[in-house]
């Protein structure tokens, strides 16, 4: 147990820290030299951005994420979706919670964007060190960086269980060496340390509020990775999180960011250069690029399985139209890949490598989405604390209000960036938003469609006369309980034939991550030899159907499963003149669908036993 521990907080390392432990690598430079802003390196804005910084890792990180929404977990998944799935509407509070959910989907759209940044500018950023090297090796920056990132992308299929376990150790280093970078800066200058005082943070406003502000935006970047920490908790848990960040990751990110401060203080001409390999001895910096450089690979697995997850849950939770999900690890559930996913982030991750070429180009895209995510989170887990958790209103308040005040400051300094960027992720946000919408409403219209001519099973087993019994068993899935299914309608009235077996199967997606081998299935006799049952699974499960009713055991039920006919059906939707959607988002939502995976591999249905019933249904 303690060995699977271990291995799980080493994995945690190699995965769920990257991003956040990579920031070092620009965030306090882009602090005082980006493009929205200059800070002039002086006492008063040096102690200021490592006052700033220390207090966001403690507040966002460890106080927000880690005490408190991290312990707002979906039976051990996090990630804002699973998040949103905890105040997900019931009948009675659509109007309550509907805004909400919007939120929750808004943001997850967000974290698309964000997921294709990290990677980009991740890699940039430490390939960049070779210029600290030698100065030729200026033009082989951007090639070097796209094959590094299509590599890394190359090697998801193996799963993130794999590849926690290659980049741990190395992380392990990684973070040994931010601190040690620290530590060797810091003796020759300790007074850096005064910063922790936050009389600091308010001398660096009052110096030159402006500039200030606008640092902000730079400044949160220390902490982006902190919403792709809560999205892989599912992967390793919450405990290896939690020890991994106080045992290594908080004390070398807080050594390191000090360290730049008594370094610029003492070589304040250095702030136009990468100065976070100039820390290094001269000898070792050539070996610091190459550890920054698998670093930050790293740092890009972060954000990459973190989206992985999300696509499983919008997909179960029907944002997303059924897609291949591949699970990867036989021990861990959570550890999934999505080869479509894996592969747009890809070619969206090379396109802004040579769209942007430099990182401090990139750092104008970076950090707007997640702030957003982060101020949405905050907001959803208010409506946590005081529906799920039965809090009062009042202590709500006072946690929540002071982590939003401090977003919503961020966010109002990554506001500029837009021009120079930030439309990049707010825009591949806002599409994936409109993806997700219209999906959602596009599947309650034809659910809505089918169901004008829906009709009780009993109704129409009653109305069936001259039917032949078959042998074996017929399974129609259908979600709609007690109604006859499309499949079976067609099947008595062309062949006039029903099975000795007939289970009518509806498959649903819980509320929680998974469910409960015993509530698994729920069966009711509807007449002799008719049976309708119901499947569970979590938003986190890849459903098998077979499986699941090979292990029913109920009275009176017994069937062969290797003599069993799943008859499906295939709506082909087309646009038409019904109300419901504009027709720009009624073609998008045929597109989407036709581009769906089939149900039989969602379902994992064998080939040779699915009989497919087609239907054409006009939205």
């Amino acid at each position: 147990m303690a060995a699977r521990r271990g291995a799980l907080v080493i994995g945690a390392l190699g995965v769920v820290y990257g991003d956040i432990g990579t920031s070092p690598l620009y965030a306090f430079k882009e602090a005082f030299t980006e493009e929205t802003h200059v800070l002039q390196v002086d006492r008063v804005n040096v102690f200021g951005v490592c006052s700033l910084a220390f207090w966001a890792l403690i507040l966002i990180i460890s106080v927000k994420y880690l005490f408190f929404v991290m312990k707002a977990d979906n039976h051990g998944e996090g990630g804002i979706l699973a998040l949103t799935s905890l105040v997900m509407p019931r009948r009675e509070t659509v109007a309550k919670a509907g805004l909400l959910v919007g939120l929750g989907v808004f943001g997850t759209a967000l974290l698309y964007g964000d997921g294709m940044i990290t990677p980009a500018i991740s890699v940039l950023s430490a390939v960049e060190g070779l210029e600290e090297v030698n100065s030729s090796l200026h033009d082989w920056i951007v090639p070097i960086a796209i094959v590094i990132i299509i590599g890394l992308f190359l090697v998801q299929k193996r799963g993130t269980g794999a590849v926690g376990r290659v980049f741990g150790p190395i992380m392990i280093v990684w973070f040994s060496v931010l601190a040690i970078l620290g530590l060797r800066q810091l003796l020759h200058g300790t007074e850096i340390i005064q910063a922790i005082n936050p009389v600091w943070a308010i001398r660096f406003f009052g110096d030159d509020s402006a500039n200030a502000f606008l640092s902000l935006g730079s400044i949160f970047l220390v902490v982006t990775g902190g919403e792709a920490l809560y999205a892989d908790m599912g992967h390793f848990g919450r405990k290896p999180i939690l020890f991994g960040w106080y045992a290594a990751v908080l004390p070398a990110l807080l050594l390191n960011y000090f360290g730049q401060g008594a370094f610029l203080l003492r070589h304040p001409e250095a702030v136009e250069k990468k100065f976070f390999f100039l820390m290094a001895p001269e000898g070792l910096k050539l070996p610091l690029v190459v550890l920054a450089t698998m670093a930050t690979i790293i740092a890009s697995q972060a954000l990459i399985s973190g989206v992985f997850s999300l696509t499983q849950q919008a997909v179960q939770l029907d944002y997303m139209p059924r897609i291949r999900i591949e699970h990867t690890s036989r021990d861990h559930a959570g550890q999934i890949y999505v080869p479509l996913v894996n592969w747009i982030l890809m070619i969206a991750c090379v396109g802004l490598v040579v769209g942007f070429q430099t990182s401090t180009a990139l750092a104008a895209a970076y950090g707007l989405a997640v702030t957003m995510t982060m101020a949405i989170t905050t907001l959803i887990f208010f409506r946590v604390l005081t529906d799920r958790w039965a809090w009062p209103r009042w202590k709500a308040f006072l946690v929540c209000v002071p982590m939003l005040l401090i977003e919503l400051g961020f966010l109002g300094a990554n506001l500029p960036k837009i021009p120079h960027g930030g439309w990049f992720a707010l825009g591949i946000g806002g599409i994936l938003m409109l993806q997700m919408a219209t999906w959602r409403r596009g599947r309650q219209l034809v659910a809505a469609r089918i169901r004008r001519g829906e009709r009780s099973v009993a109704e129409v087993l009653d109305e069936a006369t001259n039917l032949k019994k078959v042998s074996g068993t017929g399974v129609f899935l259908f979600k709609d309980l007690g109604k006859a299914p499309p499949a079976l309608l067609n099947n008595l009235r062309h062949n006039k034939v029903l099975h000795m077996t007939t289970l009518l199967v509806s498959v649903e997606t819980a509320a929680e991550p998974r469910v409960p081998e015993t509530e698994r299935t729920q069966v009711t006799k509807v007449e002799p030899g008719v049976f309708q049952v119901v499947i569970n699974y979590g938003f986190m499960e890849e459903p098998d159907v077979p499986a699941a009713l090979a292990a029913i055991e109920v009275r009176g039920l017994h069937f062969d499963v290797d003599d069993v006919t799943y008859f499906i059906g295939r709506e082909s939707v087309v646009a038409g003149k019904a109300p419901g959607m504009n027709p720009a988002f009624e073609h998008l939502f045929v597109w989407l669908n036709r581009g769906a995976d089939s149900a039989v591999r969602f379902f994992n249905l064998p080939d040779e036993q699915v009989f497919e019933v087609g239907s054409r249904v006009e939205i």
